[in-house]
């Protein structure tokens, strides 16, 4: 989990996007659209190595991809047929020129660059060990453990010192690695973190999302298995399955709100399962007397246009939102902290003033936010609010690579609805249920025994072992024992 949770700008984070590609003369310039189609994942930093038969090749910057990967000389400085990229959002590890992946290593198979997109539940016990066992860490990333046990592996070839290692590591992840030879994609057990497969011509993609093969004119072959590794060489591709199989479980938040609304998940658009969230959220909820529902943009955008649609209720756009600002942590002050919403978001009056307002944002994390949102449209004259959430209450944390506040920070573990009504200053306040957001998804309510999603931010319900979390808490109770002896 991260320590710089950004207080005002309210929202879940994802923690990376990965994109590679074997078989392209122009690897780098294409990877680097593919990295901008997959910002949304990461604004941090961005980072790409290639390889060009001869040696590997690598950039990494901080801030995003069109103000770093930038001019004619690209391919001179990036050379090759074969790239991988990340952008990078931290969950394990300081925002730092260090921490910037890919990260490459020369091993004694030969030089390997991977990129990760995730998080490692039990990172920190196995970075012990190895801290233990004599190994030095370079970085603070979760990242770094993948490829020090890669390197520890008594294995001979990378595939089978990778599979080694991943048989090591819990938690949600997709890997991508470059050696001189391969493009190597890895996912999860479960399928937590997504992974897709294109084809551009006679080269292979790999990449967080299929927005990015559309970016660059590939055609999306499937999605990566969870629990697969795929080799891409000149041979071909490849594909290991080398753990029992488990019941896939990916991760929901992609659907709520992670992923671009342009994206393919499962064969589903993206946009369309958020357009039935609304309609679901409305069907739900019944008749409301209200003159107008508005979206907090963008994510609430097409949830609002689902419940407009199955209410009746006219769908505008109350709030317009700035894309010229810049995150709201770098304010300098708390004055201009305070001041990021008004800069982001601004009322439209005229559709507003006088007006019943159903306010739909994707969803709600802390309230901080969705409390000055509301502020500013009671502000701009509206009559009433009812503010309503497209997705369930979020009531626990997470640890597989979102960045979100600890359960007693979380708005919905901390008070009741009534209470959270109270709170924002609103009329009414409803969220979706978890059998609405199923229903929304793939038209059945959860399984309980075997629910295939992975919920566990509205449910409790964690799919993996939570190995250091487990461990922090039991430390956390030693001292509390040992102060109250």
């Amino acid at each position: 989990m991260s320590m710089f949770w950004d207080h005002d700008d309210d929202k879940p984070r994802e923690e990376c996007g990965v994109f590679g590609i074997f078989g392209h003369p122009e690897a780098a310039i294409l990877t680097t659209l593919g990295l901008h189609a997959l910002q949304h994942r990461g604004q941090e930093a961005c980072g790409i190595v290639t390889y060009d038969g001869f040696g590997f090749h690598a950039e990494r910057h901080m801030g995003l991809v069109g103000d770093s990967f930038t001019g004619l000389d690209l391919p001179e400085r990036l050379p090759g047929h074969a790239a991988i990229g990340h952008n990078r959002y931290s969950t394990q590890g300081r925002p730092a020129p260090r921490n910037i992946q890919p990260i490459f290593a020369d091993l004694a198979t030969g030089g390997v660059a991977i990129g990760h997109n995730g998080n490692l539940t039990n990172a920190r016990q196995l970075r012990q060990s190895l801290v233990d066992d004599g190994a030095i860490f370079q970085t603070t990333m979760d990242t770094e453990v993948v490829l020090q046990l890669i390197a520890k592996s008594p294995r001979g070839r990378f595939t089978e010192r990778l599979i080694k290692a991943m048989a090591q590591i819990e938690g949600g992840y997709a890997l991508i690695g470059l050696t001189n030879k391969k493009l190597i994609g890895a996912r999860d057990p479960i399928g937590l973190r997504p992974l897709v497969l294109g084809r551009l011509g006679e080269a292979h993609v790999l990449a967080s999302e299929t927005c990015a093969l559309d970016l660059i004119g590939a055609d999306f072959v499937r999605e990566i298995e969870n629990g697969e590794v795929v080799i891409i060489s000149e041979d071909g591709i490849e594909s290991i399955t080398p753990f029992p199989p488990r019941p896939a479980r990916p991760c929901v938040f992609e659907y709520v709100y992670f992923s671009r609304p342009d994206s393919i998940i499962q064969g589903r658009s993206v946009y369309e399962v958020r357009r039935r969230m609304g309609q679901f959220l409305a069907e739900e909820e019944g008749k409301i007397d209200a003159d107008v529902v508005v979206p907090v943009p963008d994510g609430g955008v097409p949830a609002a246009i689902g419940y407009a649609e199955t209410s009746g209720i006219p769908f505008h756009q109350g709030i317009i939102r700035s894309h010229y600002i810049g995150r709201t942590f770098i304010q300098p002050t708390q004055t201009g902290r305070q001041s990021s919403v008004s800069k982001k978001h601004a009322p439209n009056r005229a559709v507003l003033k006088g007006k019943r307002v159903v306010l739909i944002d994707d969803s709600i994390v802390r309230g901080t936010t969705s409390k000055k949102i509301v502020k500013m449209v009671r502000d701009a004259g509206a009559k009433e609010i009812h503010f309503r959430s497209a997705s369930p209450p979020i009531r626990h944390p997470d640890f597989y690579g979102i960045d979100m506040p600890s359960e007693d920070e979380l708005f919905a573990a901390r008070y009741s609805i009534d209470e959270m009504s109270s709170e924002l200053g609103v009329d009414s306040l409803r969220y979706l249920s978890v059998d609405g957001l199923y229903n929304a998804i793939d038209g059945q309510s959860r399984n309980d025994t075997e629910p295939n999603h992975a919920d566990h931010c509205f449910t409790g319900d964690y799919p993996t072992d939570l190995a250091d979390h487990r461990a922090a808490n039991s430390a956390k109770e030693q001292q509390l024992s040992l102060l109250l002896d």
